[in-house]
């Protein structure tokens, strides 16, 4: 199965060991070895988790003498941060009109559904 490389990055965000690792790789780079310390878990499951990490594009592992390297890719999280700007401007600009609705509110200028700012009910009824 082909999957894009938007799905394999949230995919392997998903996971907390895999965020984890990113974090200690956010750093510096480190060894398969140190990376796998903090997690009670074997090694080929580290392992696997590095693999879905590295075919998503997020870090990238390289052979040290005789210790694999790995360290987070510059363009790894491009896409994605562009797909939760694009998200999060919606969000802010409809927050933002939410707000300034709630403030013309306050102060009397718009009157609530079926209520005037003082309380008393508007002469149209809704059926």
């Amino acid at each position: 199965m082909v999957r894009d490389a938007l799905s394999l990055a949230f995919g392997a965000l998903a996971d907390p060991t895999r965020r984890a690792i990113l974090s200690r790789l956010a750093k510096s780079q480190a060894t398969v070895g140190e990376l796998a310390e903090p997690f009670d878990m074997t090694m080929p499951a580290i392992s696997n988790h590095l693999k879905v990490l590295e075919r998503a594009g997020l870090i990238v592992r390289e052979v040290d003498a005789q210790r694999r390297r790995c360290s987070l890719t510059p363009q790894g999280l491009t896409q994605a941060r562009t797909y939760m700007s694009e998200v999060a401007s919606f969000w802010d600009d409809s927050f933002g009109n939410l707000d300034a609705l709630l403030a013309r509110q306050e102060s009397g200028q718009v009157e609530a559904e079926g209520e005037k700012a003082d309380g008393s009910r508007s002469s149209t009824t809704r059926k």
